[in-house]
């Protein structure tokens, strides 16, 4: 009796365990240096292609288009590593969008004002989203739907279904302006631009990331974002307020939404009601294709960004190459699809 209250049968079971850790962690790795190969493979394949490619002011052009992508992935990175899902962030980002821009032209409020304003916005959706679906127990799939028609309803609504223009220059400089950006003057005195600069939506991407990933791989409150995914009943025995982290995984994402919004918004000096359509499926492939499982537990923001620059390379070098934009819905689709198939095998595994 002694030898089985012992404990020391339990030891040699834990080595297992420890092992098939060590394999998911490997296996992680590997999917994402996987995605890092296709990203390589890519920009190689697409330099033969164009001359035109592996240019500075393309490389800025890309990052510039992958800013968006980039921002939603991070945020339907921390939901999905949850078990969750945003379907709403397409919508919640033209609601901010268009928000903040009314706020400038209707309400004459400082640009700095009426952007927060709107990122608030983005916060507040994300906020119901997490309500529902953790107090009312609604599926994330289906709360986030409702969102995704009530915030584009209310978008459409407030502007009549019109653009929101005359904005101002000064609306388009988060959008629009660069830092690092050197001109010189040629022969003629006209300016010549030597280095285009760092655009700023690039720099926040970069930032948020940065601090984004920190907060999964360096803090508590990261730990209990894994663990939620991993196995919710388990981490609620642990002591996690699982609905708190939940409700704060989609506060992020609807905070980056909305900031998204302002940014595409400013890049445009104009509030486009329907800007945003499908960006939710752009984010969730990002996020997928870097090593994110859709499953829930999975998930590095860096995998993220090398998945936003594979789609964001994708589609950059298949307009160069003149394919159609509907040919590249195909083969994005495409890339999805197998991208998803590979996580489900893993899981299987």
């Amino acid at each position: 009796m002694a030898e089985i209250t012992s404990g020391k049968p339990s030891q040699p079971a834990q080595q297992p365990v420890q092992g098939r850790r060590l394999s998911d962690r490997q296996k992680d790795i590997i999917q994402k240096f996987a995605a890092l190969g296709s990203l390589i493979v890519l920009a190689a394949v697409f330099s033969t292609t164009s001359s035109a490619f592996l240019t500075v002011n393309n490389g800025m052009t890309i990052a510039l288009q992958v800013t968006s992508i980039a921002l939603l992935g991070i945020g339907a990175t921390y939901v999905i590593i949850t078990g969750g899902i945003d379907l709403s962030v397409g919508s919640v980002l033209a609601l901010a969008g268009v928000v903040a821009a009314l706020a400038v032209k209707e309400l004459s409020m400082p640009i700095w004002i009426a952007m927060l304003l709107g990122i608030l916005t983005g916060s507040i959706c994300g906020l119901i989203n997490g309500f529902v679906v953790t107090q009312l127990r609604l599926p994330p799939f289906i709360a986030t739907l409702g969102m995704m028609l009530i915030a584009r309803g209310v978008a459409l609504q407030i502007t009549g279904a019109r653009a929101v223009s005359g904005l101002g220059e000064a609306f388009g400089e988060l959008g629009n302006g660069s830092l690092f950006r050197f001109e010189s003057l040629d022969e003629q005195g006209f300016p010549v631009v030597a280095f285009p600069g760092i655009p700023y939506p690039v720099v926040l991407m970069i930032a948020i990331a940065l601090v984004a990933a920190f907060v999964l791989n360096r803090t508590v409150l990261g730990r209990y974002i894994y663990a939620i995914g991993s196995n919710v009943d388990a981490a609620r025995l642990s002591g996690v307020n699982v609905a708190r982290v939940t409700i704060f995984t989609y506060v992020v994402s609807g905070t980056l939404a909305g900031l998204t919004g302002c940014v595409l918004m400013s890049r445009l000096v104009t509030a486009q009601p329907n800007e945003g359509v499908a960006y939710e499926l752009d984010a969730i492939a990002s996020a997928v294709i870097g090593g994110t499982s859709l499953i829930g537990g999975v998930g590095t923001i860096s995998g993220t960004a090398i998945g936003a620059f594979v789609i964001g390379i994708l589609r950059n070098g298949l307009n160069m190459n003149g394919v159609s934009a509907f040919t590249q819905q195909i083969i994005i689709g495409l890339v999805i699809l197998v991208t998803v198939w590979i996580d489900q095998l893993r899981n299987r595994r």
